[in-house]
């Protein structure tokens, strides 16, 4: 098989193309520009573009197929050569599916938790020795790459985004899978910029579930109200598995899952909650619940997920994706809880397209009330990048209604502003689906004032 790659530098995309390369299929592809990880990565299996750019000759005829990505326009060179061809083109979801239609399909959708649900089942399913393939949107510890494809695995394991497929497919990428199991972790409303209204962004849970093969299964989070309500007023033909918390209890700083009093590496009700669905995952693909509680007590978490950066005496730092509101109040919360003796510095960076809409940042109401110093984040170059208009203080304390917190636009004044607290008994939360401006978070980390 001969795949081509528009776009290959992307996330998702880059680890598909080595997942195929490592299939025995002939991989090309091209990009404007590919950062690292990604370059490193397409080096190593000897796929990096020579050069950067669009190469429409690259297009040929005896291409059995072309994998476009989002960072593509619909103007981009090489589609317009694979449209005129009539060549096969796939978006990455789609040909994802058409890897695995003959396996059993457990595809893990919602607005949160998703990443680190599929890093629960995957780390469980290798704890134990089982063959099986996967999509997930995080580095794991343990993992080559974040995408598996092979011929024997009887079972796939796919982080399921409500993102869009491609720029040709307006589709949520979730609705290409056709599960055969599907998870739903909870509803909160992102992606503005596709989804203008709730109202739009809860439809496509709603279709998804429309996805789920006939006879199959839904696992859903029944403590969500309005997932609660897309689900008991949904008639498709599908088993509905709801899921809560599970028993625990927390003693100095450890969280402990009951009643077999087994102590975890990772913490918070959101995490306990991430855990119910995974061990519901695993169950309808085999593995008890001894052999899933073995296994799970060795899990770290997925990368970016409450990562713990540093901890001495009282004092412990942690990064984390956390950007939406939904997630941004369960970390925070998350924190909080586990160390109630503690104070909380937790800092975010707004930094996606949602949390740079004014209307939605309204959103972020009370999200940090817990927080003993809260402080919010944004990159003046993010605004000038997106051609936004910079907001105020006034503007971030306001849709926050918070008055205690303190609003930095320049990552030099933030990290100067940092190192001159106090941390002593205190944590240190940093979260964002960016970078902190290329602040070196370790090294604050190591260096802070305890």
């Amino acid at each position: 098989m001969r795949i081509h790659f528009i776009a290959i530098g992307g996330s998702a995309m880059h680890n598909l193309a080595i997942a195929l390369h490592k299939k025995g299929f002939k991989v090309t592809g091209s990009d404007d520009m590919i950062f690292e990880p990604s370059a490193g990565r397409l080096a190593r299996f000897g796929i990096l573009p020579q050069e950067m750019g669009w190469h429409p000759e690259l297009i040929t005829a005896d291409l059995d197929a072309v994998i476009l990505g989002m960072h593509a326009f619909i103007d981009n060179p090489e589609l317009l050569r694979a449209q005129e061809l009539g060549l096969k083109i796939y978006s990455y979801p789609e040909y994802i599916y058409e890897q695995s239609k003959d396996k059993l399909r457990v595809v893990i959708g919602g607005s949160h938790g998703k990443t680190t649900i599929t890093s629960m089942i995957l780390h469980v399913l290798n704890f134990q020795g089982k063959d099986f393939d996967y999509l997930v949107g995080a580095q794991l510890e343990g993992f080559d790459t974040m995408v598996k494809l092979t011929a024997s695995a009887p079972v796939i394991i796919i982080e399921g985004d409500e993102y869009l497929a491609s720029p040709i497919d307006r589709r949520p990428k979730f609705h290409l899978y056709k599960a055969n199991i599907a998870v739903i972790s909870g509803v909160a409303w992102d992606h503005v910029n596709v989804f203008p209204t709730f109202g739009e962004y809860m439809l496509q849970f709603e279709a998804f579930i429309e996805t789920i093969t006939p006879g199959g299964k839904l696992i859903y989070c029944e403590t969500d109200k309005e997932l609660r309500n897309i689900v008991e007023n949904n008639n498709s033909e599908v088993t509905k598995i709801g899921y809560e918390i599970p028993a625990h209890n927390v003693k100095l700083g450890l969280t402990y899952l009951l009643p077999q009093n087994l102590p975890l590496k990772v913490f918070g009700d959101h995490n306990l909650m991430n855990l119910s669905a995974a061990k519901l995952v695993c169950k309808e693909i085999g593995i008890d619940e001894d052999d899933f509680n073995e296994a799970i007590v060795s899990f770290k978490g997925a990368a970016k997920r409450l990562e713990l950066l540093f901890a001495e005496n009282n004092t412990s730092v942690f990064k984390d994706f956390a950007h939406s509101p939904s997630k941004l109040k369960a970390t925070v919360e998350a924190v909080k809880s586990q160390f109630e003796e503690r104070k909380l510095v937790a800092c975010i960076e707004l930094h996606t397209f949602s949390s740079l809409n004014k209307k939605f940042l309204l959103q972020y109401a009370d999200s940090m009330i817990q927080t003993d110093n809260p402080i919010v984040y944004i990159d003046e170059k993010t605004f000038q990048q997106k051609k936004i208009i910079p907001f105020t203080e006034i503007d971030v304390r306001t849709a926050f209604n918070n008055d205690r917190l303190t609003f930095f636009d320049n990552a030099n004044t933030l990290e100067q502003y940092l190192r001159g607290l106090n941390f002593k008994n205190t944590n240190l939360l940093l979260m964002s689906s960016g970078n902190f401006g290329g602040m070196d978070l370790i090294k604050l980390a190591r260096e802070l004032n305890i």
